[in-house]
């Protein structure tokens, strides 16, 4: 049976593959399709679909992750077969960044107030081309003997309920689901067991999503459990969404995920994928 994973990420943001080894390893995993969905970037789409090139047997989709509040929640979309090269598109995508990179700003200095010094200007450095995430401080904090693990690094001051943590500008979920629909992409809901909603909340949200043009939701992922698939398929039915799907591999900053299977019991057949792509074309 051919596979795919729909939700990854690269060096661009998190993860610790460049693009271009993660496609490599796509092909070693013997995958036929491949979505790079770095938060908030498009960095890496570029050097990702170039080596896909490499690999006929293999289809590179372009991707994205948006991270979104809703309710004082994290809520994140993805977006895939985005017109990535769209200069309209990149140049709506640039507000989405700005209000990242400010918000890292204002992280460091509470950091640095609270007597661990780091500046912005280091992570970038540290980090070249990246898009810097709460992932990005947590290493810098562990490498620099401040912790003694990147959990900790989470749990003691950049995770949200942590002191120097600092909330993002609220960029809302249908923002994101608008600027996905207007790069010609399909956004999906991601990973919605995760939010640790219940099922009347989780209902709103998605009906909700789903007036401002949501196509699809995540309803295969790397953590999810058999019941989690049920309910989101269930979900997925009700309001008439596409299944996607994927393990959100991040390489070592996630070691316990690995790519096409997640934590070892994830598959995500070829057809979600077909249903997906068959959908976009109507976007074109």
């Amino acid at each position: 049976m051919k596979i795919v994973d729909l939700h990854t990420h690269s060096t661009a943001s998190d993860g610790t593959y460049s693009p271009t080894e993660l496609v490599d390893y796509a092909v070693e995993k013997g995958l036929s399709g491949l979505a790079l969905t770095d938060h908030d970037t498009v960095w890496g789409l570029s050097e990702a679909m170039e080596r896909g090139e490499m690999y006929p047997d293999l289809e590179v989709v372009p991707g994205i992750e948006y991270s979104t509040t809703y309710s004082g929640k994290s809520i994140h979309i993805v977006g895939l077969y985005i017109d990535y090269k769209d200069k309209k598109y990149q140049e709506s995508l640039k507000g989405f960044k700005d209000s990242r990179v400010e918000r890292n700003r204002k992280m460091a200095q509470k950091l640095t107030d609270y007597g661990i010094p780091v500046t912005f200007e280091e992570l970038v450095e540290m980090n070249p081309g990246a898009i810097i995430t709460r992932a990005h401080f947590a290493k810098y904090l562990f490498h620099k003997g401040y912790v003694t693990s990147v959990k900790e690094a989470f749990d003691r001051y950049v995770g949200d309920h942590a002191p120097c943590y600092v909330p993002r500008e609220k960029i809302t979920p249908q923002m994101a689901i608008e600027q996905i629909l207007a790069g010609r992409g399909v956004p999906v809901l991601a990973h919605p067991v995760l939010y640790g909603m219940g099922k009347d909340a989780m209902d709103t949200l998605v009906h909700e999503l789903k007036d401002a043009g949501l196509v699809a939701i995540e309803a295969l992922y790397g953590t999810y459990t058999a019941q989690d698939e049920r309910d989101i398929k269930a979900l997925a039915k009700k309001y008439d969404l596409l299944i996607s799907g994927g393990s959100d591999f991040h390489g070592a900053n996630k070691p316990h995920i690995d790519l096409a299977v997640g934590t070892g019991r994830m598959v995500i057949p070829m057809e979600v994928l077909d249903h997906i792509k068959e959908f976009a074309k109507t976007l074109r």
